[in-house]
């Protein structure tokens, strides 16, 4: 199964094509979309999580748009030019919002601008604007933004930013609309292909097609998402009828739905992987019931590392769906290094050796936190972890919670090792580097998401050297240095990449993406 998975990535990743807009007639038909994860808001600027992204993506537009490769394309700006750390976009004309009013400059730098200002957010947005300096409306049609170095990432991390309407969206909070006026549509405009209805939720989120959309219009009237997070529970309504497509359906069905006539399943290689982190800052850590934090050494990290035989998870839990993961992006993507293309084989008898070694002989009691419902057989993947630690030695209780309680308690610290998962949006080995493994300073968008509280001032260097290096040899050389840095250093550990599946009625046609979202405008009807 392996192999099948490194077939798909080296025919998916680089030669998957998907038009901007969807082609063909609309259709006077709804589409609804069972998701394994509700949003945790609407706010296109709270939280940087995929079932979010994926929701904003829909309502509406950056300013340039990650294409199925995720290379950056045209949206909002039609074209652009760069003279040393200044670049100009030139919008596109004649565009209007959902509510009829016209798109401008001013939206684009009320947007960005309002970014720094959410309250609250669990994973920060600014891990994008990292690099700006200044936005300005230098006409209605265009945009200077100036960066604080050479910023060889600003198109792509633009790509993450949708544009909101500064007309909508103001108020006299700091930001704006708050994230709760967002969430209950007040302020909800954009210049995407739907605009919101009602959300309802743990029932339903209701959109309907957007008559001002600039682009091709998409084959629904209206697009109904009901978050199911049960696996089975999505593959019953999709037999049933109920529903139009699922996200993830359980592996162990994937043979039958493949052999239905009735159905249709998608499989895309992801850039998303599965990952422990662990508690390197907090002494003593919570959930494990010592005075001293045993995680802030490497020798234990690495025998928890050697304690997991990741091709077993690969097989027996994720049915082959999936590839082991030696690093947090594949090799040989971008910035990837091929000390760590293969995945470290489980070594039980040394990860025993090296907790003795580290002062714990008879090992140590650890609760690992983990989401159920969110990634592909997440909490069996917990579970088998569990299963593993403790056979060195490491007594390991899983704590499996609903998504939203999950993140909430991983937010808070709540956990000493916790299993997630994070999609490479750009592509390329500095964004999981800058958001998973930086020291945490999420003002300069740096380790908004390390819950782990990591920190290596050397690799943040390195980082850093990257994100402001135009040669694509050096950026790609400095990236490596840093990832086997962190991976040495057990900074992390990285289990596998998902292989995403969507099974849908037969008459309609998803073409997959390799950052795992459900971008609905894109879902057609079978020609």
């Amino acid at each position: 199964m392996a192999s099948r998975w490194l077939r798909l990535l080296a025919g998916g990743v680089v030669t998957l094509a998907m038009a901007l807009g969807a082609t063909g007639p609309a259709a006077a038909r709804d589409l609804v979309v069972a998701l394994k994860t509700e949003p945790s808001s609407l706010d296109p600027q709270y939280h940087a999580l995929t079932p979010n992204t994926q929701i904003s993506q829909t309502l509406f537009d950056p300013l340039v748009r990650a294409d199925s490769k995720l290379q950056p394309q045209p949206a909002l700006a039609e074209s652009w030019t760069v003279d040393g750390n200044v670049w100009t976009f030139k919008l596109r004309p004649d565009v209007k919002f959902s509510d009829g009013t016209p798109f401008t400059s001013e939206d684009v730098v009320f947007t960005y601008d309002r970014i720094p200002k959410v309250p609250n957010s669990p994973s920060p947005f600014t891990l994008y604007l990292g690099s700006v300096a200044k936005t300005e409306a230098v006409d209605p049609l265009t945009v200077r933004i100036t960066t604080k170095a050479p910023a060889p990432l600003l198109l792509i991390n633009l790509a993450q930013l949708p544009i909101l309407s500064k007309q909508a969206a103001s108020g006299p909070a700091p930001e704006g609309k708050t994230t709760t006026q967002l969430n209950s549509g007040d302020g909800l405009v954009g210049t995407g292909p739907y605009k919101f209805v009602s959300w309802k939720r743990g029932a339903e989120l209701v959109f309907e097609r957007n008559e001002h959309y600039w682009g091709d219009k998409p084959d629904w009237d209206r697009v109904i998402y009901r978050p199911m997070s049960n696996a089975a529970g999505r593959v019953a309504a999709l037999l049933a009828g109920d529903v139009d497509l699922i996200e993830d359906p359980p592996t162990d069905d994937l043979p039958n739905l493949k052999k239905n006539e009735d159905l249709y399943v998608e499989e895309t290689p992801s850039v998303r992987v599965m990952y422990v982190a662990m508690d390197q800052h907090a002494e003593p850590t919570p959930g494990i019931p010592l005075d001293k934090n045993p995680l802030k050494d490497k020798r234990v990290r690495e025998a928890l590392s050697l304690a997991i035989n990741r091709d077993a998870i690969v097989d027996r839990v994720m049915g082959g769906v999936a590839k082991a993961a030696g690093n947090v992006l594949p090799y040989p993507m971008f910035g990837s290094s091929k000390e760590h293309a293969e995945a470290p084989k489980a070594d039980t008898d040394k990860a025993k050796a090296l907790l003795k070694e580290a002062g714990y002989p008879d090992g140590f009691t650890i609760t690992l936190g983990s989401p159920s419902g969110r990634y592909v057989n997440d909490s069996k993947i917990a579970q088998a972890l569990a299963s593993m630690w403790s056979r060195i030695g490491v007594k390991t209780s899983v704590e499996a919670l609903a998504p939203s309680v999950f993140f909430k308690k991983r937010d808070s610290y709540e956990f000493s090792a916790y299993m997630a998962g994070w999609s490479v949006t750009s592509g390329e080995m500095s964004n999981p580097l800058t958001s998973l493994l930086m020291t945490r300073n999420p003002d300069a968008g740096e380790g908004t998401t390390n819950r782990g509280r990591y920190s290596n001032p050397e690799m943040d260097k390195l980082v850093r050297e990257a994100a402001s290096t135009m040669d694509d040899d050096k950026r790609a050389k400095l990236l490596q240095q840093a990832s086997n840095i962190a991976m040495d250093d057990f900074a992390l550990l990285p289990l596998h990449f998902e292989l995403s599946v969507w099974a849908m009625k037969n008459d309609i046609r998803y073409q997959g993406r390799p950052d795992q979202t459900t971008l609905v405008q894109y879902a057609t009807l079978k020609k």
